[in-house]
């Protein structure tokens, strides 16, 4: 994994940059390192089932290293998770569907409409994102103020659910609705979207 040269010359939030554009910094709750998350240009997005219904991945539920929750799901047969991993982008091989508190900051930054936001259950509670992210308000976060993101523009997210990398249980996986914000869980067997990531460690 490359690591960024300097924090404090870090790329801005949604900034072209490591093949996609700059989507925040989340921590490992584990080691405490710090990783640049970068997101891919929406050309790139994926559509497929995360796996198999009933069937409990192990090493696919990290809340915040999408690349170790995709290979678990490759070599446990997911095709969507095998497609995101032979993806080259830019330069760049190490593609992941991206965890759970990296995936939330997606829709932080780059949410695509003016709509209120989902209130209820943990929806915006990210304790492992640099600043650490709060519950949503109905107003915050507001539409995305990154050229691009904003909704029928041309990186716009659809307004429907996604893929996380995190696995809930052998039956459902986390997702996120780009629509209101809502995050959840969805059934394996689902098909939804996956807006590829890939990390930097910082320090």
């Amino acid at each position: 994994m490359k690591a960024v040269q300097q924090a404090a010359t870090l790329p801005a939030i949604g900034q072209p940059y490591g093949g996609g554009f700059v989507t925040g910094i989340t921590r490992d709750p584990d080691t405490g390192k710090r990783y640049l998350n970068i997101t891919a240009g929406a050309e790139h997005e994926l559509v497929g089932a995360w796996g198999e219904y009933g069937q409990k991945v192990d090493g696919a539920s990290s809340f915040t290293d999408s690349r170790a929750n995709t290979e678990a799901m490759a070599a446990a047969g997911s095709d969507l998770a095998q497609r995101v991993l032979a993806l080259s982008i830019g330069g760049f091989n190490d593609w992941a569907i991206p965890a759970r508190d990296v995936q939330e900051l997606q829709y932080r930054h780059f949410k695509p409409t003016a709509e209120e936001n989902w209130q209820y259950n943990r929806s915006g509670d990210n304790p492992n994102s640099e600043p650490v992210g709060h519950l949503y308000s109905e107003e915050d976060p507001a539409q995305t103020v990154h050229a691009g993101f904003r909704e029928d523009e041309a990186e716009a997210f659809h307004e429907r659910a996604y893929w996380s990398s995190s696995q809930r249980s052998a039956y459902y996986a986390f997702s996120m609705n780009f629509g209101d914000g809502g995050q959840g869980t969805n059934g394996k067997y689902n098909e939804l979207r996956v807006r590829p990531v890939r990390s930097e460690l910082i320090d």
